[in-house]
């Protein structure tokens, strides 16, 4: 991979976002238009797999996240409504076509390998070993052998008390938004019995949810994230939330931080570094109706409804630009094939500045003139200048 780059002044990015009132510290990186709504969406290497109700799966490459590209399809049975991936397949939750498993080894000529009809409607499905998790609506959590992936079987199932919108999984259990019921937790340690464990009544409608460590959070609907204690399975306890501004339809987590597909309000990325003081950094006001979303490092891949995929990133909150600052550069810094260059101050005095991340951490003293950065990870900086503390972020692309 070459070391060399482009740079763009997020004060010049910002001019047609923040300026707006439709962002805060997200920004548009790309997007892909589907034939069909785009309901659900899972990410694995450079594909970002799609799934677009009637239209199917769609294969998108987002080896260049800011010119996503669709180059594979399979059109499956039913609506495509969710989808996970494993190794070389797909699982699609297909709504009134049950479980359909697509190979992916060739991402430009996707094929079908085998099915399971599940009695209700499938929204959501995880993956975990050897058997795929699905949330059928009426008909709860059904567990699916996939050991042999073109001959895919029911092995046990426990039917929720409300609509099983989404599940995931970790360890032995499966955590389940099953709507006006709530989140359920539902053992799976021998899955042809998943028995009942525990529950937390949450006061919205649970339609998606995402589990690490300790904690559930869950994507509310008009009751917004949840961040629920699972530490004892048995006993769920909700120790904070944030109440976002619209109907929150699914969640997934990234380092300490909560982004969730908001419906008619977008992407909003919310801080669960404190779990009982959730707090929004970010948000990014989509053009269609979130209600999907897969996040890998900083980018977050939106299933927009009829806006197709859309690719944001997160640029973090850890320092802030300076608003209106006088810099002493008299042009802005820039990059050029692994060179950072830092223009002389208007008055030729020498004028130290640093390179930070975008967590406030020190990674390279800057002089006026040439600076070498071929090392660094593609993302978001900020040059501060020693003088006045100036600060001005940058984003290195590779």
């Amino acid at each position: 991979m070459r070391a060399s780059g482009l740079v763009f002044c997020l004060g010049v990015l910002l001019v047609g976002v923040a300026s707006a009132q439709d962002s805060l510290n997200v920004r548009s990186i790309g997007n892909c238009v589907t034939p069909s709504y785009s309901c659900g969406v899972a990410v694995s290497g450079d594909y970002a797999y799609v799934a677009a109700y009637d239209s199917g799966l769609r294969v998108v490459s987002v080896s260049s996240p800011g010119s996503p590209v669709e180059v594979g399809r399979y059109v499956t049975p039913g609506f495509a409504w969710g989808v996970a991936v494993s190794g070389d397949y797909a699982y699609v939750a297909a709504y009134n076509a049950g479980l359909r498993i697509i190979n992916i080894s060739n991402p430009a000529s996707p094929t079908e390998v085998g099915f399971c009809d599940t009695p209700g409607y499938s929204y959501g499905v995880a993956v975990s070993g050897d058997y795929a998790y699905v949330a059928d609506k009426d008909y709860g959590l059904r567990v699916i052998s996939i050991s042999s992936p073109a001959a895919p079987t029911e092995v046990g199932f426990f039917d929720t008390p409300g609509y099983s919108y989404g599940v995931a999984v970790s360890g032995n259990y499966a955590y389940v938004a099953d709507c006006e019921s709530g989140l359920r937790v539902i053992s799976v340690a021998d899955p042809a019995h998943p028995s009942y464990v525990g529950y937390f009544d949450t006061p919205g409608d649970a339609h998606g949810v995402t589990v690490s460590g300790d904690y559930a959070y869950v994507a509310d609907g008009y009751s917004g994230l949840r961040v629920i204690s699972v530490a004892d399975p048995a006993s769920p306890t909700e120790v904070g939330f944030f109440d976002t501004p619209g109907y929150s339809y699914a969640a997934s987590l990234s380092g300490s931080y909560a982004y969730v597909a908001d419906y008619d309000y977008g992407l909003r990325v919310v801080s669960v570094l404190d779990p009982a003081a959730p707090d929004e950094v970010g948000y990014y006001d989509t053009p269609g109706s979130s209600i999907g979303l897969a996040v890998v490092g900083d980018y977050a891949y939106v299933a927009d409804f009829d806006y197709g995929l859309r690719i944001y990133q997160f640029l973090g909150v850890g320092v802030k630009e300076t608003p209106g600052a006088k810099v002493l550069a008299r042009r802005l810094p820039t990059v050029v094939r692994g060179v950072l260059f830092l223009e002389e101050a208007a008055s030729r005095k020498p004028q130290a500045a640093s390179l930070l991340d975008i967590s406030g951490r020190k990674v390279l003293d800057l002089q006026p003139g040439a600076n070498d950065v071929s090392g660094l990870a593609a993302g978001v900086y900020v040059v501060r200048e020693a003088q006045g503390q100036a600060a001005r972020r940058i984003v290195v692309a590779r």
